[in-house]
């Protein structure tokens, strides 16, 4: 365990200005500031850190920040700096400030000083912000970015199919045995062109050639003609004339937000395919089996490249929530399924192994073997998982690409 520097700062951030307590070693407060979070302010935190001590041994560095808030342009700023910051949740803040007074109060000037104690009192278990290089960054905020985009637009489709039982209930069933369904392009366009079933019925096979042509179908396109032109012309129950025109409207409506979201979303997928393609260490995630171009971003969004963040493999396991819990009390003993993790990376893992178990013996192997042994179809894929992660670690550590032989060949299966 490193040895409790000298001085420790603690900020507690607000869209204004930021308070900021400076404390020693022994827990007193030796100056306090209130900065902006502008170039400005940075440099006058860093000149308040330089100035603590004159010795050329001390430099701001040897000073570590802790920040309620873990994003934002100032932890941004500092960690690009390469100054030690370490997050202290908002949470902690608030049990550390009812035990240290018995009346309810809170003011930003005091918050810094206990966000500076916070990071005194758990110095040793707490470890500083990896420092990820801007294009690992960049992969992330894009990952971010169409994740909560895939859920606006699975949102909107199901609201959209909700519409469509109402005042287009053959478009319903119209594309479910086609891959993505309502997402896919002409399917969007023939929505376009007929929201509703007045319209749908009167589409002939000529126009429905012309419309899938434009959305991009190259296949069967007269065979795909024909049969949405006999699908729409079968009988339906059908709303009021009135009625059916509104619904279309609002049909219309819906359909025109979810096409902007398909849009963006398969924007967000080139972007995605074209900043993985920079980084040096994407034909490594790419050489895993089962590991595509959306999932090795998202791999590599939430690892991070900082070479310091994970020493071994456990330490990555456990962070993705694959490593078990041991609860020992007593005479009891109990192993228990680790929840508290990063949850976007358990989630990635677990598709990664459910798609590695069709592309690499060793997995299938694994995944058979602990299926024999009883456990559950989520228990298995989680050692599957953690053994394709312990491989990633050790090829990010040696910078060789996946080997199916040096991963599985002569390891009997745990």
């Amino acid at each position: 365990m490193s040895r409790l520097p000298a001085f420790i700062c603690g900020i507690d951030w607000s869209e204004g200005l930021n308070d900021v307590a400076v404390i020693s070693r022994d827990g007193a407060v030796v100056t306090r500031a209130r900065i902006e979070e502008s170039p400005q302010g940075v440099t006058d935190l860093f000149r308040l850190l330089d100035g603590l001590r004159n010795s050329h041994t001390h430099g701001r560095r040897h000073v570590p920040i802790g920040i309620e808030t873990a994003d934002g342009l100032l932890a941004a700023t500092l960690r690009a700096r390469r100054q030690p910051v370490i997050h202290i949740p908002p949470h902690r803040i608030a049990a550390m400030r009812k035990s240290l007074s018995p009346v309810p109060r809170k003011s930003d000037r005091t918050d810094a000083e206990i966000i500076a104690l916070a990071v005194r009192d758990g110095w040793g278990r707490l470890r500083p912000q990896p420092v990820d290089s801007p294009q690992a960054t960049a992969i992330g905020v894009l990952i971010a970015a169409h994740d909560r985009t895939q859920r606006t637009r699975l949102r909107l489709q199901a609201q959209l199919r909700s519409l469509l039982r109402q005042g287009h209930p053959h478009a319903v069933t119209a594309w479910t045995h086609l891959d993505h369904g309502l997402a896919r392009p002409e399917a969007r366009a023939v929505l376009a062109a007929a929201p509703n079933a007045a319209t749908a019925a009167k589409l002939t096979q000529y126009r429905l050639t012309k419309i899938l042509a434009a959305a991009g179908r190259r296949r069967l396109v007269d065979a795909e003609a024909y049969r949405l032109r006999d699908l729409f012309t079968l009988p339906v129950l059908r709303l009021d004339p009135a009625v059916e025109t509104a619904m279309a409207a609002q049909i219309s409506a819906v359909l025109g937000l979810f096409d902007a979201a398909c849009h963006t979303e398969q924007h967000l997928r080139q972007q995605i395919a074209a900043q993985l393609a920079l980084h040096p260490q994407a034909a490594i995630y790419l050489s895993f089996p089962g590991c595509g171009t959306l999932l090795a971003a998202r791999l590599l969004g939430e690892i991070g490249d900082d070479p310091t963040r994970f020493a071994t493999a456990k330490g990555l396991r456990g962070y993705a929530g694959l490593s078990p819990v041991t609860w020992a009390s007593g005479s009891s003993k109990v192993i228990l399924h680790r929840r508290v993790c990063n949850r976007r990376l358990k989630t990635a893992c677990h598709q990664w192994a459910f798609s590695a178990l069709t592309r690499s013996p060793g997995c299938r192997a694994v995944y058979d073997t602990r299926r024999a042994h009883g456990d559950t179809f989520p228990g298995a894929l989680r050692h599957v998982a953690g053994r394709l992660l312990a491989g990633l670690h050790h090829c990010l550590a040696t910078g060789e690409l996946y080997d199916e032989r040096a991963a599985f060949g002569g390891i009997a299966p745990p």
